[in-house]
């Protein structure tokens, strides 16, 4: 396992200095590679933060939390779980990319699969960073922010309660050589220091684990920025039904974190319905490029790709179903 940490950190600091070195090779380079190294430096930074602090909780959690206390905070009652479930997705600031790697945790530890689906939708969403990042971006139209964090409440719950009806409390992550470490591990009862040696061991083993998937999503997403050309998107742009399903796409490719994504879509206010903007808003942090991915490494392919219709299919109708009884 060593060994694989070594490799992994060695390919992740290879191709990050290979992006940060570029602007100060002497010889001329085409400015869209420039720009490719721009858009991927400026993803990185925003992303790899909250990645560290999704490793740390998970790693904590897994040291310090006993499947006992899991099962003793859920209600065993699956339907009565959803909204408690939701609310405490607002306690959880933490992106897309990282609520993975907690839920992941969480649902080893016997968190029901459809809580953690609200989790993973909910969380990026609805918490006070995020709030406060929308409603500063839409400072003269303050009722994006209440609209963003409603629709977000309701999709949690219909996606965990579809997802529940589909999949009921199945195990759908994959296994892995961790599952090993971790038998061995709840057979020795760790105390005092031992335990926070084993928080950074297992936060280092995740952090190196989950980069790589983090860097490869981050360098598509990057080109895509680059070579897109954004001036399609205002051909469809007056719509209703594809422009919302425009800027999903947008929203899923750009891989934006949840706490920045609201300064691009008010650049957008002017070109695209308040509805398209919402959809972008909704779907971006519960689905994009970036944690697809990582998403497939953790979890069976099968489970995701249903997954992931059925919020493309929840955000799609919400927004259609906004735009014409409240909009």
């Amino acid at each position: 396992m060593k060994n694989g940490i070594g490799l992994s950190a060695f390919g992740i600091l290879l191709i990050v200095l290979l992006f940060v070195g570029i602007p100060y090779i002497q010889f001329e380079i085409p400015k869209s590679i420039l720009l490719l190294n721009t858009m991927f430096l400026s993803i990185i930074l925003e992303a790899f933060p909250f990645i560290l602090i999704g490793v740390f909780a998970s790693a904590v959690i897994q040291t310090f939390v006993s499947e006992d206390m899991v099962r003793r905070f859920i209600p065993k009652n699956p339907l009565l779980a959803i909204v408690p479930a939701t609310i405490v997705s607002v306690l959880l600031p933490v992106c897309e990319c990282a609520i993975i790697l907690v839920v992941r945790r969480l649902l080893r530890k016997g968190l029901p699969l459809h809580v953690g689906i609200i989790f993973l939708v909910g969380a990026p969403i609805l918490n006070p960073i995020v709030f406060a990042s929308t409603y500063y971006a839409f400072q003269s139209e303050p009722s994006m922010a209440y609209a963003r964090m409603g629709l977000a409440f309701l999709l949690a719950i219909i996606i965990g309660l579809v997802m529940y009806v589909l999949f009921k409390n199945t195990s759908q992550l994959k296994h892995s050589t961790e599952d090993l470490v971790t038998a061995t591990e709840q057979q020795t009862e760790l105390t005092g220091k031992r335990k926070w040696k084993t928080v950074f061991y297992h936060a280092s083993d995740e952090f190196f684990d989950v980069g790589k998937y983090v860097i490869f999503g981050t360098i598509v997403a990057s080109a895509f920025q680059t070579y897109f050309n954004r001036d399609l998107l205002v051909t469809v742009s007056e719509n209703d039904i594809v422009a919302p399903l425009v800027m999903m796409a947008f929203g899923f490719v750009l891989s934006i974190c949840s706490e920045a994504d609201a300064f691009i879509a008010s650049s957008f206010s002017h070109t695209f319905s308040t509805g398209s903007l919402l959809a972008f808003l909704l779907y971006g942090p519960m689905l994009d490029l970036k944690n697809a991915i990582i998403l497939f490494a953790y979890f069976k392919s099968k489970f995701v790709v249903v997954f992931m219709g059925v919020i493309t299919v929840a955000v799609f109708a919400i927004v259609l179903v906004y735009q014409s009884v409240i909009l």
